[in-house]
């Protein structure tokens, strides 16, 4: 299925937004130790900037430009780091070139996709944060599994940041079309919705209240994601 990457990208980030501006900035973020809620919408506005560096200059490295403090201030910031990627994205073709976080797909196209599952993930975070638990939409999380598949795990391999899973899992949604298996050699079956792959090969799931078996639970241990 194609996705209308640009449309959902808008989506995700009002979502996030106003998910933060009915939040407490000071809670906790239950799956990125040390992080507020603040923390959160520092993190992920700072993203969508380096993400619109990235592609206009070719160049990763962009000093960091601190968020504001007050809560009207701060939303309007995100807002503002939101729409001007929006804005670029939306003025290049999707194959047009660009610095990326994999070789292999040096395009536009790249981050349209990317970030629309960094803001999907953390726009749970940010609800998470509130004693909410929105569901993903079961198409997207399942592209956003291919993507940690793909492209993320891969990235964190190959640099360095985790070593190679020491066995292979098939992961199959059971709301979604298709399977894709995440590590080499003889493979283990995993099946449970897009939307519990996406958040436990993102560790946002607890395993000690999810019965996720010893598939999931060794999938927990790995960093497969950034």
């Amino acid at each position: 299925m194609a996705h209308d990457w640009l449309s959902l990208l808008r989506t995700q980030t009002d979502r996030f937004a106003d998910v933060v501006g009915l939040g407490d900035l000071d809670a906790p973020i239950t799956f990125c130790p040390g992080w507020s809620l603040r923390d959160l919408v520092d993190h992920l506005g700072g993203v969508h900037r380096w993400a619109a560096h990235a592609i206009v200059t070719g160049d990763p490295v962009l000093d960091a430009e601190p968020a504001e403090a007050e809560r009207s201030a701060l939303i309007d910031w995100y807002r503002r780091q939101a729409t001007d990627l929006i804005n670029v994205l939306e003025s290049r073709p999707a194959d047009s070139p660009a610095w990326t976080l994999d070789e292999r797909d040096p395009t536009v196209g790249f981050w349209l996709r990317r970030q629309v599952h960094e803001t999907a993930i953390h726009a749970w975070d940010a609800a998470e944060s509130g004693g909410e638990t929105p569901a993903i939409e079961p198409l997207l999380a399942w592209d956003g599994v291919r993507e940690v598949v793909e492209v993320l795990y891969p990235r964190q391999v190959r640099l360095g940041r985790v070593a190679p899973l020491a066995c292979a899992v098939r992961l199959v949604a059971t709301d979604a079309p298709g399977s894709v298996t995440i590590g080499s050699g003889a493979a283990s079956e995993l099946r449970e919705s897009a939307e519990v792959l996406l958040r436990l090969l993102w560790r946002r799931i607890d395993p000690t209240t999810a019965p996720l078996g010893p598939v999931g639970a060794a999938l927990m241990t790995c960093a497969v994601t950034p």
